[in-house]
Formats: C-alpha cells, sequence, structure tokens
C-alpha cells in the first residue's frame, strides 16, 4: 500500500494540471463555436481576420473582403474580435 500511494498522489496531481485545463479550454472553444452568428468578425489559426457570412454544420463562410470569402472549418476559429470601446481616446499630437 506504501508503494501505491505516491503514485496515486502524483496521477491526482497530473490530472489536475495537464487534463483539467485542457477540458476547461474545450468546452470554452465549443460554447464560441457555437455562439458564432452571421455578422461576427472572428480571427482564424491562422490570424486571418474576417466577417462571417454563411453558417454550415462544419465550415462557414469568411468575407475577408468586400466580394472575397473563404470556405473554412468551423474548428479554425480561433476567437471573436471585441469592437474596441468608445471609452478609448486617442492620442494627440499639440
Amino acid at each position: 500500500m506504501e508503494q501505491i500511494l505516491p503514485l496515486l498522489l502524483i496521477f491526482g496531481v497530473m490530472y489536475l494540471v495537464l487534463i483539467v485545463p485542457q477540458q476547461r479550454t474545450k468546452r470554452k472553444h465549443a460554447a464560441l463555436l457555437a455562439s458564432l452568428t452571421e455578422g461576427d468578425e472572428v480571427v482564424l489559426n491562422s490570424g486571418i481576420h474576417g466577417f462571417v457570412g454563411a453558417l454550415e454544420e462544419t465550415v462557414l463562410w469568411l468575407e475577408v473582403a468586400n466580394g472575397v470569402e473563404l470556405k473554412v472549418s468551423r474548428s479554425a476559429v480561433a476567437g471573436k474580435v471585441e469592437a474596441p470601446s468608445d471609452d478609448v481616446t486617442e492620442d494627440s499630437d499639440e
């Protein structure tokens, strides 16, 4: 029993350090993908920014310029781009 206790303790710590955060990130990404709607501005894992034009089951159409649409996998979406707040004032050189 004394030999198994340290092994169980190490497994428990590894579970908390590695697996739990990964599962939390996976759930957060799945929620992001489920919340996508047409017109949202998103950024892909590759760094491409665009607006969601149409949603299908596993792909979405991303408008990156006027009249230019890309067909990309939904899983390639890294996040939504939040609009900058109006409270930010630009520095002026006076």
